[in-house]
């Protein structure tokens, strides 16, 4: 949490249209998210200095899922957008359900994140 900007944003790769706003936000998301995830590597990375991309792959429940992470930094490199891209599906449709019951658990995150489409 402490490498994010002020004003960060992670953009959902299940919902493009969510978009969570802000540290507590992305902290109780985050928070949720890498409680449902086993196995999570990193492997490489690449970036100009602006971007960074990242390729991790992890475990949700018996599936697989690969994660290309597109990271928009800040002048002083802290993260202002991230925007994780999941596959493939099975494994995607099986965090979609473990990680939506659990965030239902944050109604007005969920609230907020729905009201704010990226550009």
């Amino acid at each position: 949490m402490g490498t994010l900007a002020a004003d960060a944003t992670l953009v959902s790769p299940i919902s493009g249209r969510m978009v969570f706003r802000g540290e507590e936000a992305i902290r109780k998301l985050l928070g949720v998210v890498y409680g449902t995830l086993r196995d999570v590597e990193w492997h490489d990375q690449a970036g100009d200095g602006a971007s960074v991309i990242l390729r991790g792959s992890a475990r949700v429940g018996p599936f697989h899922l690969g994660d290309a992470m597109w990271l928009e930094l800040d002048p002083a490199r802290r993260i202002r957008r991230m925007r994780p891209h999941l596959r493939p599906w099975l494994g995607l449709t099986a965090f979609a359900i473990v990680v939506g019951a659990k965030m239902s658990r944050h109604p007005a995150v969920l609230a907020a994140a729905l009201r704010g489409r990226d550009a």
